[in-house]
């Protein structure tokens, strides 16, 4: 199966025309850049993009490798100032900003959470593959809010057998197109890779057993807050979950958002938190309990929506 991998452009190259770029990061050929595009495996914010268009710095950007590429490995990035909520001898609690990727991987460039953590001196767990050491649950690199990563192989052990056992509570939420009604419910529908683009899931009847429960916070003109709680964790569950209502999460062009509404609330990713995050420790067995305030671009968009700047 055809890898899709994440690359947040690099100051290095902003302004660069998007086939020059993508040469220079990722080492391929033009003429392989030149033919993933006309198949529109070259992708942002949902969007087929063309050779000529410039790239911004800070711009994600979605690749869908050719079968059997291998890219040479990506040096770990630091989070410059790392949020850490909770440290002690066995896990550590951060919230992550968006951009930012829970572990290094082929093709990406930009921060890692295991690379910040490693940068700031932090002894992590090495269970699990190299590259994904103490990760126990990952957030997309468009979604900011809280992640807990396991220093000792103990705690890796104990939180991956609580997250099988869904004894992990994860809260997030989510600014979605339209008013949801009933204005709380459950969505129970499967989830798999869609059957003809590889970047994206979709739900479909053989997938993997997918359950989102949501609870509507607040309604503003054209748009719902809501609260999100997983019972699984599908790789973007809550925005396939929300689109296959025909209510995709505002921003999230690759699930069908509106590009115009996601302009107006200045938002270029998902408006997607993962808020609360509750849990026993793996070695006292008391409850642990979490939350991040929203990042700084959520914010603003409902301080738009505040002032009306809908039609």
């Amino acid at each position: 199966m055809r890898e899709m991998r994440t690359l947040v452009v690099p100051e290095g190259v902003a302004g660069e025309r998007v086939d020059s770029a993508l040469t220079r990061v990722l080492g391929f050929s033009r003429t392989t850049v030149a033919k993933l595009m006309a198949d529109g495996d070259i992708t942002s914010r949902g969007l087929a993009m063309s050779k000529s268009e410039k790239v911004s710095a800070g711009q994600v950007i979605e690749i869908l490798l050719p079968d059997n590429t291998v890219l040479e490995a990506i040096p770990i990035t630091p989070i410059l100032g790392l949020d850490v909520v909770y440290d002690d001898e066995s896990i550590v609690v951060i919230n992550k900003p968006v951009g930012c990727a829970a572990h290094p991987s082929p093709g990406w460039t930009g921060p890692t959470v295991v690379g910040a953590l490693t940068a700031a001196g932090y002894s992590i767990s090495t269970s699990g593959a190299p590259e994904r050491a103490g990760i126990v649950h990952r957030l997309d690199v468009g979604t900011s809010g809280l992640m807990v990563v396991a220093k000792t192989d103990q705690a890796y052990s104990f939180l991956k057998a609580a997250f099988k056992a869904r004894q992990v509570e994860k809260i997030y939420h989510a600014l979605v197109q339209g008013h949801m009604d009933p204005s709380r419910g459950t969505i129970d529908a499967p989830i798999d890779r869609h059957p003809k683009e590889d970047y994206r899931f979709a739900v479909v009847a053989n997938g993997k057993e997918s359950i989102t429960h949501y609870e509507v916070i607040e309604y503003y003109r054209a748009v719902s807050l809501v609260k999100v709680e997983l019972e699984t964790g599908r790789t973007h569950q809550i925005r396939v979950h929300f689109s296959a209502l025909r209510h995709p999460l505002v921003g999230d062009m690759t699930y069908g958002a509106d590009p115009t509404l996601a302009a107006r609330l200045e938002m270029s990713r998902p408006w997607l938190h993962a808020l609360e995050l509750r849990f026993r420790h793996p070695v006292t067995n008391l409850a642990l309990d979490f939350r991040a305030p929203y990042a700084h671009d959520l914010n603003r968009a409902l301080a738009l929506l505040d002032s009306s700047v809908l039609p």
